[in-house]
């Protein structure tokens, strides 16, 4: 707009969100996306290389793991509604909430080419002790209710809490050959 008012031209508001409507634009939530520094960048294409020549025999075996934090109200979302000026307060309009977010739910999870494997949640805070407690449970169960074989391969993310020394000396006593990340 401020371009355009430096050149003489004149438009309105208006006209401007016409031509954005006949172009397929449209007012929408921005899309949230996890920051990426340039080592994460360089991480990320660094796996690639590294894996991305590998066949699908080798990703049949591994078996995938990640924590996920589920909130029972999601704090930061927010929805837009099609409504008549005078309906904003109707059921059909409006987002229950509860005072301080009403609660959360932690989970891990692994799963594999073949299916879902152990499914745990986990209480209070993970620690590293908690993460090698699951792993006792649920790591060597799934492998075989996955029919992974003798060759499978376990992949986890690289926070601190999964590269530990407690970890890694519990990967290592139990053998478990982790997909460099």
């Amino acid at each position: 707009m401020k371009m355009l008012k430096e050149t003489g031209t004149k438009v309105s508001i208006s006209i401007i969100k016409r031509v954005l409507y006949q172009n397929n634009m449209k007012g929408r939530s921005a899309r949230k996306k996890t920051l990426l520094q340039n080592s994460h960048k360089k991480a990320r294409l660094w796996f690639a290389t590294v894996h991305g020549t590998k066949d699908r025999t080798f990703w049949r075996n591994v078996l995938w793991s990640d924590e996920t934090k589920i909130e029972l109200f999601g704090y930061n979302d927010h929805s837009y509604v099609w409504r008549k000026k005078d309906e904003a307060c109707k059921p059909k309009n409006t987002i229950p909430t509860v005072k301080h977010r009403g609660g959360s739910i932690m989970l891990w999870r692994c799963f594999a080419a073949g299916g879902p494997g152990a499914l745990h949640k986990i209480d209070g805070i993970m620690r590293e002790e908690n993460y090698v407690d699951i792993l006792k449970q649920h790591l060597k169960t799934s492998v075989r209710k996955l029919k992974l074989g003798r060759k499978w391969v376990f992949q986890m993310d690289n926070v601190p809490k999964h590269t530990s020394k407690v970890v890694a000396k519990w990967l290592k006593e139990n053998k478990v050959n982790v997909l460099e990340p």
